[in-house]
């Protein structure tokens, strides 16, 4: 029977699109790059920011880590609120816990960010654990911080990735556990269908509906 349940947080709980942004928006301009639309800048929602400023931006190592520095001076101050909870989201870790599901949030993003936003915004109760990267910037692969919540739970024990970008079914997939992808975040279904995704549901009504079927199944 399905117990545990691990959650990505940005695109799959939360729209982190105008903080994660404009923090983008912020360092870019550090470098003399302007960008006005901010929809450009959604590539960078997923994966870790140093990748995402070398392949986006073609920036060396440490040009990378310079901007990484001033999109957090932005992100710490203002960005990290510029956020919102996903419609249905309460409802069904609510749900989910009333159905004796263990649930958890493993993420890219700093834990320090990561456990904000959900105090914040009133999620953190539903969880058992929280997983991110560190500030220095290690344990940023989805699959460490993955398996730093595996290595917390009992031997054998019957764990699934919930998460909306390739990423998050790649690390997965590393972990040694199914991911169910969801396209109602940025990745959507072609994306995640081609990283093999498990299952793939449109809403959080039918992911719903796909974690409590997942139990009645084992």
């Amino acid at each position: 029977m399905l117990e545990h349940i691990i959650f990505d947080l940005d695109g799959t709980l939360t729209d982190p699109f105008l903080g994660i942004t404009r923090s983008v928006q912020f360092a870019l301009s550090h470098f003399g790059i302007s960008v006005e639309n901010l929809e450009a800048l959604t590539c960078f929602i997923g994966p870790p920011l140093l990748d995402s400023f070398r392949q986006f931006y073609g920036f060396t190592e440490e040009q990378a880590e310079e901007a990484v520095v001033f999109y957090r001076k932005y992100f710490r101050e203002t960005g990290i609120f510029e956020n919102e909870v996903l419609e249905g989201i309460p409802e069904l870790l609510s749900n989910l816990c009333a159905a004796g599901k263990k649930l958890y949030v493993a993420t890219s993003k700093p834990q320090i960010f990561a456990e904000q936003i959900l105090e914040h915004f009133s999620l953190r109760t539903y969880f058992q654990g929280v997983c991110g990267s560190n500030l220095d910037g290690s344990r940023c692969r989805k699959a460490e911080v993955i398996d730093d919540i595996l290595n917390t739970l009992p031997p054998n024990a019957s764990a699934v990735m919930v998460g909306d970008r390739m990423y998050d079914v790649a690390g997965a997939k590393e972990a040694g556990i199914p991911c169910i992808g969801v396209t109602y975040g940025y990745g959507g279904e072609e994306e995640l269908r081609q990283a093999g995704a498990d299952r793939i549901a449109a809403t959080v009504q039918e992911l719903e509906q796909c974690l409590l079927q997942e139990s009645r199944d084992e």
